[in-house]
């Protein structure tokens, strides 16, 4: 397959996701320094939803760290089929 920049088991798909993750968490951490934000149902439903970005950001980086470590690729048809089918 060909190689695609941030691809899944990649160093550049370990970086993007590790920004994903630190990014999300500095989105949680500034919406809740706003003082009333509980007050706001808006903001609630944001932090809930930067949480589970910060979560699945975090898995996809550990399988990064897993496939570089191993030296596997994730570039599996049957593997990237899987993948979209959890997302989609």
């Amino acid at each position: 397959m060909k190689e695609v920049i941030g691809s899944p088991g990649t160093k550049s798909g370990l970086v993007l996701r590790l920004g994903q993750c630190t990014f999300a968490a500095a989105s949680i951490g500034v919406m809740v320094s706003a003082h009333p934000f509980s007050n706001y149902t808006a903001f609630c439903y944001l932090i809930a939803s930067m949480g589970l970005q910060v979560l699945w950001s975090f898995g996809l980086a550990c399988l990064d760290v897993h496939a570089l470590l191993r030296k596997r690729d994730l570039r599996n048809s049957v593997r990237v089929s899987l993948f979209l089918w959890v997302i989609g």
